[in-house]
This record gives C-alpha cells, structure tokens and sequence, in this order.
C-alpha cells in the first residue's frame, strides 16, 4: 500500500502538492507513483520563469520502464526547479515526498480548492 501523507493535497495525474507558508505551492510525484514507475533514471523540470496553465504538461519523470508526463496542479509562474533532484533522479525512488520537483507561485486564482485531500487520493489509487 503507498504512503500517502495527510498533510498534502493531491492530483488525478499522481502529484503532491504543499503550500509554504509564503503561498509558494511546492510540486512532486506521489509514492504510488514512483512504484508504479519503477527506477527513476531521468527528471525534465520546467524553467524557472515558465508560465503554467492548471493540467498543462510541464516535465517529465523517465524511468527503466516508461516515461510519463508531470502536471501543473495550479496555475502560476515557476519560481525554482529542483536541480538537485535532475541530478539524482532516484532520489524520487528513495522518498518520494522529501524529493520536490518544482515550485510555483499560484497567479492568485486558487485553484488548490479543486485538489484532493489523502482520502480522495487513496480512493482514485484504490480504483486505478
């Protein structure tokens, strides 16, 4: 069963999502989904300064079994990329939930209302 934290809101796609207390939204993949992806050997991160759209695809997580696109969970502008992370993709493996991908800083239409909380995330991997 994946590790699925309550203090954080979820996607549809395999997100997680945290907001600092500044309203940075902090962006990664789920447990459920690193397993599902097996040995993460490769991160494309979005720029800093890019422009998102909520559901756009904006990176790309590789693995020795598939590719899969990454999903802005909120609309807004990039404000960093976790470059340490592109430099050690398994550390997505090693904990998916201390290894964030990327941040955004939200364009002030709260999108984060639509997100789900760990019961409806759990229900969407219990049906998967």
């Amino acid at each position: 069963m994946s590790n699925v934290p309550t203090n954080l809101k979820y996607t549809r796609s395999h997100e997680w999502i945290s907001v600092d207390a500044d309203g940075i939204v902090v962006v990664g993949v789920t447990d459920h989904a690193q397993e599902a992806l097996g040995d993460v050997v490769f991160l494309e991160l979005p720029d800093v300064g890019r422009t998102l759209a909520a559901g756009e695809a904006c990176a790309v997580i590789e693995s020795v079994k598939a590719a899969s696109d990454i999903y802005a969970p909120i609309s807004g502008e990039v404000v960093e990329s976790n470059q340490d992370a592109v430099d050690a993709p398994e550390s997505v493996n090693a904990d998916a939930y201390a290894t964030w991908l990327f941040k955004i800083k939200p364009d002030g239409v709260s999108d984060l209302s639509k997100l789900l909380d760990a019961a409806g995330y759990e229900a969407v991997i219990a049906n998967a």
